[in-house]
């Protein structure tokens, strides 16, 4: 029965056809030219890397499937993309072997993609070259003679334009030509990189790898041997090689140290080797000077002009975060509190409206809110590499961002934080390594994300006085400015440390192809936009509302029924009120102005008694070392939902209601609030402490959440809660009870 469903389970399924290539050749924009509309998106399981899917019909009328292999410089498998790109093209791990590679070379760089052709080449994998970005090779009166290439390769070679549309009919055709007949697109065993000292190594890995993986195949065999060679120094990277085969390679790696010689060097210049010396064959020299790439990267690539203008662009990139996306936030929230409001309009006072209300509508609303700063960010990310500047800002930024432990690419991501935490970890994408993503996103949200700016506005109009210091630099601007240095610095030590101790890994170096700079593909960049968006909707959005109705849940529970009574009196006094003929005369309006009053002492009363304010009273003598007492113990549990709804939360307390950082009310009540002795208990070294606890602390659950999207892991999610509320107590802890001792109050 088994066998009969395998029979009909291989009859259905149509034939696969892997498109695989180096970043920036243009193989996602071939893929979506080839699928159209009819693709679909995953990620492949346990990791958070996309996966794309489609089908296509060729002009003799078979249907195919298209997958979209990540994209990576070579099978090596040094990243999450390297080691799904092996799995996909291989068949290892549960990975059905195509039946078909197309691997798009970028025709202005042949040299450097032809190595990954090699790879597949040694695997016995049925391929066809899609010879990619000939027209920008024809503009630069360069051209390469695919006949010949051909020929050396092996394998069909078809010249195309993904981003023009060029030369697809001819690919169809080649992809059913080979389909029909493997053999034509499988040539004989190979192996590049063969010495007598390396193929001594490579042959006692064969011999401990898995039946399974060799499948009668010498070429293939040595290919995966080379392959463990390769990536088994870098163990935390690479789930695929058995622990078996892992041993036998680490113990030749060793072996070959100790006799002088580079098993990866060998291995590397060896398919190198080839490509050298048949390059002139099918790519004659160039006599032309720099090409427009060339000359534009003498200024981009400058360690000052360079810089400089990495500054200007990346400060176009922050304001846009920070500016641009704020029309788009406020819509979202005008948006939703029309919603709140037409609801309490529908719905009689009840909890299932306050449920509707303040937890789902309110949940739905923190989700969606960041969609304007994450669809922004994705379209610089897009833009920035399709136009070839990615890479140059990972060059220019590795040196710096490598001492701290970090990649180049982390700098996007930890400027993004500055805005918001949340799409700066959707960004950590854009490294190779997951070690290093991981790295990032423990990092990221210690920077000063938008949402701590209400808490510091705050904190700092209410307990520092608008003094000058030296007599002409505001003091109050200085601390804010000086909360912005603190996170930076300490994320850029924390990062050091982390990569030193729990994250460290071999420092592998960059390598990066420079692509030429082009245009923008818009459909692309505007896909990847939507798609991250849908991501973080579906996957981060449900942690967020669940957390959301948790939150509301402790904050509104228990109720006292005599004064939700009262609540519901003062509601219909104020709309009787607000409708009488007499709403403008003042005495109507010091009555309306009373029972709001009386319904924010109302409102505060409630949010003591609740579980949170129970809970803030319990952490009261955790906390009151810092400094705090229950009262802020209450902002902390409100401000888990958003950092900025700490100052909400405050309101509350102190029965103000809708209250926010402007709020003078609510500056003064802070500034005013005394202990028994009389003496005050919000001075400037709380503020102080306040701020270094917040600037610290990971109070935000929507951050929480993208980490576990992200890593899939909620160890990862705990490690980050943890550590980040340790170092904030502990640097608040130093911050109040260091200033105690050097008598300041």
């Amino acid at each position: 029965m088994k066998a009969a469903a395998a029979g009909l389970a291989a009859v259905v399924r149509p034939p696969l056809v892997a498109i695989a290539g180096n970043p920036n050749t243009g193989k996602t924009t071939l893929f979506n030219r080839l699928t159209k509309s009819d693709r679909k998106v995953a990620n492949y399981p346990g990791v958070t890397v996309d996966r794309h899917e489609g089908k296509l019909t060729l002009p003799g009328g078979r249907l195919i499937a298209i997958l979209d292999v990540p994209g990576t410089y070579s099978l090596s498998a040094r990243s999450r993309e390297e080691e799904i790109a092996i799995q996909s093209i291989a068949g290892l791990d549960g990975e059905h072997v195509p039946d078909l590679v197309v691997l798009v070379v970028d025709a202005t760089q042949l040299s450097r993609n032809l190595y990954m052709a090699l790879q597949i080449l040694e695997l016995e994998v049925p391929l066809v070259v899609a010879l990619n970005m000939t027209d920008v090779l024809a503009a630069r009166s360069e051209f390469i003679d695919t006949a010949v290439l051909s020929r050396e390769l092996g394998v069909p070679v078809v010249p195309i334009s993904a981003l023009k549309g060029r030369g697809l009919d001819g690919l169809e055709r080649a992809i059913e030509l080979a389909l029909a007949s493997p053999a034509s697109v499988r040539p004989g065993p190979r192996w590049i990189p063969d010495t007598a000292d390396l193929r001594e190594d490579v042959d006692i890995v064969v011999d401990a790898l898995p039946p399974d993986w060799v499948r009668g195949s010498t070429s293939r065999a040595r290919a995966l041997a080379a392959w463990a060679l390769l990536s088994v120094d870098d163990p935390d990277e690479l789930a695929s090689v058995p622990d078996s085969v892992r041993r036998v390679a680490l113990a030749r790696r060793t072996i070959a140290q100790s006799d002088g010689r580079q098993i990866d060097a060998e291995i590397i210049r060896g398919r190198y080797g080839w490509i050298d010396a048949r390059m002139r064959s099918f790519m004659p020299p160039s006599t032309r000077g720099l090409g427009v790439s060339e000359r534009v990267d003498t200024v981009l690539l400058n360690p000052w002009l360079g810089f400089a203008v990495f500054l200007f662009t990346m400060s176009v990139v922050f304001m846009a975060l920070f500016s641009w996306s704020e029309p788009g936030i406020r819509a979202i929230e005008v948006g939703f509190g029309w919603l709140t409001d037409l609801v309490r309009g529908v719905l009689s006072p009840s909890i299932a409206r306050d449920f509707v209300t303040d937890a789902l509508i309110a949940g739905l609303g923190s989700v969606v809110v960041f969609l304007p700063q994450i669809l922004l960010l994705f379209f610089f990310i897009g833009l920035l590499e399709d136009t070839g500047y990615m890479a140059r800002v990972a060059c220019i930024m590795d040196r710096l961002m490598r001492a701290m432990g970090l990649s180049g690419r982390a700098f996007v991501p930890m400027l993004s934080g500055y805005a918001c935490a949340v799409p700066a970890i959707l960004a950590t994408r854009t490294m190779e390594r997951q070690r290093d993503r991981t790295l990032t996103m423990m990092v990221v949200p210690l920077m000063t994300c938008s949402a701590r700016l209400p808490v510091y506005t705050l904190v700092i109009a209410a307990l520092f006085p608008p003094t000058m210091l030296f007599g002409f630099a505001p003091v109050q601007s200085l601390l804010l400015v000086a909360m912005y240095l603190f996170s930076t610095l300490l994320a850029l030590v924390v990062a050091a440390v982390l990569s030193r101790t729990m994250l460290k890994a071999r420092s592998v170096p960059l390598i990066l192809e420079l692509p030429p700079y082009r245009m923008p593909h818009w459909p692309s960049v505007v896909r990847q936009m939507l798609q991250k968006a849908r991501a973080f909707l579906t996957e981060a959005g449900s942690v967020i509302l669940v957390c959301t109705i948790i939150l509301w849940g402790l904050l509104s529970f228990p109720k006292d029924g005599a004064v939700e009574a009262r609540k519901q009196v003062i509601a219909t006094e104020i709309a009787a009120l607000e409708s009488g003929s007499d709403v403008d005369s003042p005495a109507a309006q010091a009555q309306i102005e009373g029972l709001h009053a009386e319904a924010g002492d109302l409102a505060g009363e409630s949010l003591r008694s609740s579980y949170a304010g129970t809970l803030g009273r319990a952490i009261e003598p955790t906390i009151e070392p810092l400094g705090f007492d229950w009262k802020i113990g209450i902002g902390l549990i409100g401000a888990f939902a958003a950092r900025e709804v700490f100052v909400a939360t405050m309101g509350v307390v102190y029965g103000i209601g809708d209250a926010d950082e402007e709020s003078a009310t609510l500056r003064d009540r802070i500034r005013a609030e005394t202990r028994a002795n009389g003496e005050p208990v919000y001075t400037p070294l709380v503020g102080l402490s306040l701020m270094v606890f917040f600037a610290l602390a990971c109070q935000c659950m929507s951050t929480l959440a993208a980490v576990r999207r992200e890593t899939k892991s909620w160890g990862w999610v705990v490690f980050l809660f943890v550590y980040m509320t340790a170092l904030a107590w502990i640097a608040s802890f130093v911050v109040y009870q260091g200033g105690r001792l050097l008598g300041f109050e």
